[in-house]
């Protein structure tokens, strides 16, 4: 049986993804709802991380952050309380390569595997198996687990062998999608400003030289008048401070980086935290 633990937009898509591949799948979250919406949908539900993972050789872990990670993890009745000797921890959050670090660590004092594997791509991807996931792992465990990462995402990297690394290439891929976004907010704000209209302005971007994924993607939302929620703003924010935070240890100064992420941050103490990431085009 394959484990998810946090099944928000993107927990919820791959559990349901796996249950469509042929997989037993069981899940947790804090979350009463999603809970309820994976029972819906045929799931079978743990009360614990622990009780989840005694049933599973590989748990997906899917929260927000690094403390959420070790909580999940090590805290009581976490996912290592109940793994066995020779299981597997998927590490799909965005979190530091520090805490990915302490996480591999902890895991294999107890016998236990960790593949560090940060995804990107939303949940509509996640669900339909096109993500990306971000792969740092030993040989033996790629070998054993590749043929399920791929039924999860078509766009599968194996970034290296060293915890750590699928963390610090998904930190330098979404801080450039976090300066993406806040250009494209950016400049749409500014073809309207010019009397121009900023759906004929995307679709020229959209075949030039100013062309980006993140940016058509939240625009096309905007310009739909879809603020429904997908990817918070707040996880920008995060994911962008934990970049610049790896930036310094690594003594580099990025001006163009740290004013993305400021864009963001501002649109976050403004009351933006829980709205989907494409309301920076409209941040006051």
């Amino acid at each position: 049986m394959i484990g998810v633990v946090g099944i928000g937009n993107m927990g919820l898509a791959m559990a349901l993804r796996l249950r469509d591949s042929g997989h037993a799948v069981a899940v947790r979250d804090v979350d009463v709802n999603a809970e309820a919406m994976a029972r819906a949908e045929g799931l079978q539900v743990f009360p614990t991380p622990a009780a989840l993972a005694r049933t599973c050789e590989l748990v997906i872990l899917a929260v927000v952050d690094g403390p959420q990670t070790q909580a999940v993890l090590f805290g009581p009745d976490g996912i290592a309380d109940g793994l066995a000797p020779g299981g597997a921890v998927l590490l799909c959050p965005t979190i530091s390569p520090e805490d990915v670090e302490s996480a591999a660590a902890g895991l294999a004092a107890q016998g236990a595997v960790a593949l560090d594997a940060p995804m990107s791509g939303g949940p509509a991807r996640a669900r339909d198996g096109s993500m990306s996931l971000m792969v740092a792992c030993d040989d033996a465990a790629w070998a054993r687990w590749q043929p399920l990462l791929a039924q999860l995402a078509s766009r599968l990297f194996r970034v290296g062998k060293r915890p750590g690394d699928g963390a610090r290439t998904k930190l330098v891929n979404n801080l450039l999608a976090a300066v993406n976004l806040a250009g494209a907010a950016e400049v749409l704000r500014l073809a309207e400003a010019l009397g121009l209209d900023a759906t004929q302005t995307l679709e020229v971007i959209e075949q030039s030289s100013g062309q980006s994924w993140i940016g058509s993607d939240r625009a096309r939302r905007v310009l739909a008048g879809d603020s429904t929620p997908r990817a918070h703003m707040r996880l920008l924010a995060k994911d962008s401070a934990l970049a610049l935070a790896a930036a310094q240890r690594a003594g580099l100064a990025l001006p163009v980086g740290q004013q993305a992420a400021e864009a963001f941050l501002h649109a976050c103490r403004r009351g933006l935290d829980g709205a989907d990431d494409s309301a920076l085009w409209r941040a006051p």
